[in-house]
């Protein structure tokens, strides 16, 4: 397997592999493979990792064998992140938003707007452009095989509902702690509040915020529903994962073996993104026949425009990924 300069982070990482007795030795494809997952069992995410591994093994008469630990028992994304590039893990699905410390083409998903919808995003994703990032992450020891949905986030508040870059104005608006979702905020005149997700339903109950964003499950599963009963629809921010291989692992595996997992990876794919749409579409008719008052931001491009200043801070921090940015925007 190919040697990785260790970073701090690998280094903590690859202590923590040696004191859960996971193998570094070269990777082993007759192994059973180890697979990464922070999401519980019962989860569109976890279901297409079990069909990923059913498949691998029917396929190969149970040459390839793997097992999904599911609910982070194998560690968090992070540690895992390092795990899967070291041979530790030998497969996971990655979230791209942490990803783009160690890969930073990665970073590119994460911009407000980017995507038009889910269905761009999937384009984008399953073509030229997802190969791309595919092949910056393969530089890093991950190999993506198929890319799975993790929804799309969108505002909702207890005052109104927004259906402009305007609406937002003078809006308490609760985002991840990152600066690109803080100058997002900032850039159609709200003031953002980065806070633990934790701590957001009382935050909106007791008017320490106006709103917050997320996606149709996450809003539903939590409540917030009850205290911030306006939804605009606005898919601002929509975030690929990767079903991922270790590096090594991959060019251990003959060309057939290869063409066998990706395969199953990529229909694995398929039922993930159909489990997804069936959640996130059952909280939608929850919420709304709970009095939430939804509307579709059918015309984003006033959003998008506003993100303009928010673009040009990142570009110019990160002018490698203009690039990757123009495919994007010009891909219908």
């Amino acid at each position: 397997m190919r040697k990785l300069k260790l970073n701090g982070l690998a280094a903590a990482a690859l202590a923590g592999l040696l004191a859960a007795g996971l193998p570094l030795a070269a990777p082993d494809a007759a192994a059973e493979w180890r697979g990464w997952n922070i999401h519980v069992p019962d989860y569109p995410v976890s279901h297409g990792m079990e069909d990923f591994a059913k498949k691998i093994e029917e396929r190969t008469d149970g040459r390839l064998t793997a097992k999904t630990y599911h609910s982070g028992v194998l560690g968090t994304q992070p540690d895992a992140i390092e795990q899967v590039r070291l041979g530790g893990i030998d497969f996971a699905v990655f979230n791209l938003g942490p990803m783009g410390q160690v890969v930073p083409a990665t970073n590119v998903v994460s911009l407000p707007f980017i995507f038009k919808g889910m269905d761009h995003m999937h384009r984008v994703m399953d073509g030229p452009i997802g190969d791309e990032i595919g092949a910056a992450m393969a530089e890093k020891g991950l190999v993506p095989l198929a890319w799975y949905d993790s929804g799309a986030r969108s505002f909702y508040n207890s005052q109104k509902p927004i259906m402009t870059p305007d609406d937002v104005k003078g809006m308490k608006v609760r985002v991840m702690n990152n600066d690109l979702f803080v100058g997002m905020i900032e850039a159609m005149g709200g003031n953002a509040t980065p806070m633990a997700f934790g701590e957001v339903y009382q935050s909106l109950k007791t008017g320490v915020i106006d709103g917050a964003e997320n996606n149709w499950p996450s809003y539903e599963s939590t409540n917030h529903f009850e205290v911030a009963g306006y939804y605009s629809d606005s898919g601002h921010l929509i975030i690929p994962e990767c079903l991922c291989i270790n590096k090594g692992l991959w060019d251990s595996l003959s060309a057939e073996d290869q063409e066998i997992v990706r395969q199953a990876a990529r229909e694995s794919a398929e039922l993930q993104r159909k489990l997804w749409a069936e959640r996130a579409e059952a909280s939608r008719e929850k919420v709304v026949a709970a009095g939430v008052k939804y509307n579709d931001i059918a015309d984003k491009a006033a959003f998008q425009a506003a993100m303009a200043p928010v673009y040009d801070a990142f570009l110019e921090k990160n002018p490698e990924i203009r690039p990757l940015v123009e495919k994007i925007q010009a891909t219908d």
